[in-house]
């Protein structure tokens, strides 16, 4: 279950937004609008998800939460963007990771 996250996650919003991956969670991260969409089985489904709801695709990044070691990784097939100086599926931008950290650990409360 895909779930857009605007304020903190309930335990029930990481619960369900497990169930898919059971051990961590993959998510599109709005860097403008400071929201969330977590819980598909694939970045592009939350990054789906944020389109929908008025994102633009420029603003919309891939990461994953891993909630037993509170980490946060940045790699996905949607981070490949050369017109945005991003060619790998790694984000290399470190201001761009410490955005997407940020948001990532206040939306789950890290």
């Amino acid at each position: 279950m895909i779930h857009l996250i605007r304020e903190r996650a309930t335990a029930e919003q990481v619960h369900e937004m497990l169930e898919v991956l059971q051990t961590y969670i993959k998510l599109a991260v709005d860097v403008r609008r400071n929201i969330v969409a977590g819980g598909g089985g694939m970045h592009a489904d939350c990054e789906a998800a944020l389109l929908e709801d008025g994102s633009q695709q420029a603003d919309v990044w891939g990461a994953d939460w891993i909630p037993k070691s509170r980490d946060v990784r940045f790699e996905s097939l949607i981070n490949i963007r050369p017109k945005q100086g991003n060619r790998k599926m790694a984000i290399e931008d470190v201001s761009l990771r410490q955005t997407i950290e940020q948001i990532v650990r206040e939306r789950f409360n890290a």
